[in-house]
């Protein structure tokens, strides 16, 4: 049975409950961290995703804001009194983040960095931990396990498409991984269609997928102007198309028998 995953707000990951966390993919701005926040209060959603540190493939790739980036992030949540989830890249940025941050993210390139793991595992605060793009199952959840085995069991996986030979997507939803951690784990587990499909034109079918095997939640890229964006603007929903996205997440949440 998934267990809940209790957090500040009133907020809860897991059982009858559905989580949409929506953000931009990297911190650019006050302005534009403001303008997402803005419009997820209006629409009643309660956890703001944001890169400050971004693991990019390419070292001349913009790389995040660091610091500065933690601090709009947790500023523009303040006002809005949302909840924020950022990525931590290594042990040493751990107790920067968790300044910072109600959720602490392990991304897909650190799920075996096993020192962050175990340091993630021993500070308090629930860790989003997603799926290796080239890994198993079974490697997935003992990474999770590490976790665990140092004292924190508030772990969301999130399963983020993994590796496949067609380049039509960025990457391939496992959908089915859904359904089987449902199964499984005792783990809350949401689904990433920003990063799965590398489109945002599939990013809401991706998502009634996801819904439908089982999920707990999910995390998409939203940004005020994709063509813009410092990173993963293809894959990013226009601000002004959230709300239309909202209402579809939440007729198949309500058919799945959960509540946004």
């Amino acid at each position: 049975m998934t267990i809940s995953i209790s957090l500040p707000n009133n907020i809860t990951i897991g059982g009858a409950d559905f989580t949409l966390m929506a953000g931009p993919c990297s911190v650019e701005s006050y302005e534009q961290t403001y303008a997402v926040a803005k419009s997820m209060n209006a629409l009643g959603l309660r956890i703001l995703r944001g890169g400050a540190f971004k693991p990019r493939t390419s070292p001349n790739a913009f790389q995040g804001l660091g610091l500065e980036g933690l601090k709009i992030l947790r500023s523009v949540a303040d006002e809005f009194n949302l909840l924020v989830i950022s990525e931590v890249l290594g042990v040493e940025h751990i107790p920067l983040v968790t300044e910072y941050s109600d959720i602490i993210q392990i991304g897909s390139r650190n799920m075996q960095h096993f020192p962050l793991l175990w340091a993630a595992g021993e500070q308090p605060k629930p860790i989003l931990l997603k799926r290796g793009f080239m890994s198993t199952i079974s490697e997935w959840l003992a990474a999770a396990e590490h976790i665990a085995s140092r004292g924190n069991q508030k772990i969301i996986l999130c399963e983020r498409g993994i590796r496949s030979f067609d380049s039509s997507t960025r990457n391939v939803l496992d959908v089915s991984a859904i359904a089987q951690i449902k199964e499984t784990s005792h783990f809350p587990i949401i689904a990433d269609p920003s990063h799965a499909t590398g489109r945002t034109d599939l990013v809401p079918a991706a998502s009634r997928a996801a819904i439908a095997a089982g999920a707990d939640g999910l995390i998409v890229e939203v940004h005020p102007n994709p063509k813009e964006a410092l990173s993963d603007g293809d894959q990013s929903l226009p601000l002004e198309s959230l709300s239309a996205y909202v209402d579809d997440v939440k007729r198949i949440v309500s058919a799945m028998g959960k509540k946004l």
